[in-house]
């Protein structure tokens, strides 16, 4: 090896150098050197000399890595073990060593390492975030996935997770999602909430696959944001759902809505009112001031038509000058309300283009079921009620049945009457007597409320009650008849009349009201009667409505020292095991029932029976609607202990039932 010469060399150098094996082996070190590509060489030489200089007198081995052109021209890739013998003053005196051709290994490394540098190059040019979840944490993320996210990139890396930056509630969704892909399971395309460090909210679209990382289960994922798309599918929706002019819900939207609406009212047997408005001679504004004053008005129209609208109804523009509201259970008394308001907020000019401008609406009502069961139906005849409307003389409301128009239009005149009548004390009772059959002595009166309206007169309860129960006036109203007829029993007493007992109608709205004890206390207090006086008379209906709380609110009364009565009896659905429980001390046989007692075989039994019933049950029976004396015989002669009607006198004002109660002269007989 001093010599450079090789001593043993093996076949294969002849196909490498293109030269007999004595000739390669007699050009040694020289021939090689000549062969490798520049500064190889050197360095390979360079490396002998360091390592024999750290082992003089010794053997040394190491290993060295150099190019060489072969004589075919190509250049291979040589990986050299040697062993050095080395002399007393460090330097090689020979060299035993092995050359491997690693060409294919060190061009594959190189293709290897070329294609993590494309890769990675490729990652961090992508323009959407990507991943590598390992154990819940990211383990690696790309560059794009840090900047929307505005964390650092060692923020992430290792430390934090999916369920980290989204909200809250999609959570378990997506630790569902986690554990399929490490379980290998292929994923889909979902949508997320994702959160950025400073909090805000923004939509993602993820995809994941099962990976592995570091020889353990993994996936490796994609994030999309999608707020972009997300903005053009609300703004594609606006479009295809919303008027361009005054952003009100259009036709479309409507129609889809009301489908919903008619089906809540299917399932829910609710009622469900459509309007129709249209400003009356609307032309007259585009024609004379154009259009752009008149798509002006149109906006400022629609904003106050919102106003009375609720959040659960639906106002939409139809085009044009049209617009539609649409009201999920609301009968008509409360639609005719609801068009009101809407004349009333355009009935203020408008202050548009730099004019004060004054426009009427034409509104016409269709109420489903009565009026169609479809939208198209529906909207129909809304749109034929409106003519109607503006045949009227516009700026008016009219329902599509005419009969509605009427029933409706006498609703509002009661229920503003009734308003007025309340504060202005318009009501007034009157007294009907409770006749003892036995002794025919007068035992007590029942109290009925009459309304005194000054325009139509004297109105009976029938004909205002069910307005009252319908717009929650039914409370106060029956309130005020139950202190009223504490009062007068209690004047009366003090006026040396014999005592009566005073019954009282109770509302099943009023009497399942919070604190009717209490207001019965009061009244009570308030006059000073005795509670053995005050008599409370419930339909047999409201009795059995929820049976239990009934007769927790009969008790209390009971206990207070009321008396207690079952109206109308007969007419309801009363079971006699409720019945026996309740603190109820009489049963009113219904007029129905006594109405024919003289022709009629039927009603002569259930008389006959509901008395037997009373009898058996330890109660007062009363019979009520007693006209003649026939009547009066028959139930005379029945056993019936209590009567009224008009045989004996009709309700009369408190002065009158005086006066007839003295003249009667037959008081407490008995």
């Amino acid at each position: 090896m001093v010599t450079g010469r090789f001593e043993y060399i093996s076949g294969a150098a002849t196909t490498l150098f293109g030269l007999e094996l004595d000739t390669v082996r007699s050009a040694g070190m020289e021939l090689v050197g000549r062969h490798m590509l520049p500064g190889d060489y050197e360095g390979v030489l360079a490396r002998i000399a360091e390592v024999a200089a750290g082992r003089p007198g010794q053997r040394a081995s190491l290993v060295v890595h150099y190019r060489l052109v072969g004589a075919d021209g190509r250049t291979r890739h040589c990986h050299d073990s040697m062993m050095l013998e080395v002399d007393a003053e460090g330097r090689p005196l020979v060299a035993f060593g092995v050359v491997v051709d690693v060409s294919e290994q060190v061009l594959a490394e190189a293709a290897m390492h070329e294609r993590e540098a494309q890769f990675r190059s490729t990652m961090e040019a992508a323009q959407v975030g990507i991943f590598v979840l390992q154990d819940g944490l990211f383990r690696y993320v790309n560059p794009y996935l840090v900047g929307i996210f505005g964390y650092a990139e060692e923020e992430l890396i290792d430390r934090l997770g999916p369920l980290d930056l989204i909200v809250p509630e999609q959570r378990d969704m997506v630790r569902e999602q986690m554990r399929q892909r490490e379980a290998g399971a292929p994923g889909k395309p979902y949508e997320l909430t994702a959160v950025r460090k400073d909090g805000s909210e923004f939509p993602v679209m993820i995809l994941g696959s099962p990976a592995s990382y570091d020889g353990r289960p993994a996936s490796v994922g994609t994030l999309l944001d999608i707020t972009a798309q997300k903005d053009a599918e609300r703004r594609a929706r606006e479009l295809a759902d919303f008027d361009p002019l005054t952003g009100l819900p259009n036709r479309r939207l409507l129609s889809d809505r009301f489908t919903q609406l008619l089906a809540a009212a299917e399932r829910d047997g609710s009622e469900l009112a459509l309007i129709f408005l249209d400003l009356d001679h609307f032309k007259r504004v585009n024609d004379s001031l154009g259009h752009s004053v008149g798509d002006e008005l149109l906006c400022a129209v629609a904003q106050r038509l919102s106003t009375v609208v609720r959040k659960v109804d639906t106002l939409a523009r139809l085009g044009g000058d049209e617009f539609i509201i649409a009201l999920p259970g609301i009968r008509a008394s409360a639609a005719a309300e609801v068009a009101c308001r809407l004349l009333d907020v355009c009935a203020a000019p408008f202050a548009v283009g730099g004019h004060d401008l004054t426009i009427t609406p034409s509104l016409g009502i269709s109420l489903y079921p009565v009026d169609g069961k479809d939208f198209e139906a529906l909207l129909r005849n809304a749109d034929a009620a409106m003519y109607k409307a503006k045949e009227a003389g516009r700026n008016a409301f009219r329902f599509y049945s005419s009969e509605m128009n009427v029933a409706t239009l006498k609703h509002l005149l009661m229920e503003s009457g009734l308003r007025r009548g309340l504060g202005a004390r318009e009501f007034i009772l009157h007294y009907q007597p409770l006749v003892h059959v036995e002794s025919g002595g007068i035992i007590g009166v029942e109290a009925l409320i009459r309304w005194q309206n000054p325009e139509i007169g004297l109105v009976p309860p029938d004909q205002f009650i069910h307005v009252a129960e319908d717009i929650g006036l039914i409370n106060p109203i029956g309130d005020w008849v139950l202190r009223e007829a504490c009062r007068q029993v209690r004047a009366w007493q003090d006026a040396g009349l014999p005592p009566l007992i005073v019954a009282v109608n109770v509302s099943p709205i009023q009497f399942r009201q919070p604190g009717f004890v209490d207001t019965v206390a009061n009244a009570l207090a308030a006059s000073g009667l005795e509670a053995r006086f005050l008599e409370l008379e419930l339909t047999e209906r409201t009795v059995m409505q929820d049976a239990e709380q009934t007769l927790s609110t009969l008790s209390a009364l009971n206990n207070m020292g009321v008396e207690l009565a079952v109206d109308d009896f007969g007419t309801g659905y009363s079971s006699l095991a409720y019945l026996k429980r309740f603190p109820v001390g009489k049963l009113k046989i219904d007029r129905s029932f006594v109405r024919d007692l003289e022709v009629d075989p039927d009603d002569r039994a259930i008389a006959s029976t509901i008395l037997s019933m009373g009898r058996g049950l330890r109660l007062k029976v009363l019979a009520e609607g007693v006209e003649t004396k026939e009547q009066y015989a028959i139930l005379r002669s029945m056993g019936c202990e209590l009567v009224q009607g008009y045989h004996f006198s009709r309700p009369l004002p408190p002065e009158q039932f005086v006066a007839f109660l003295r003249k009667y002269g037959l008081a407490n007989k008995g």
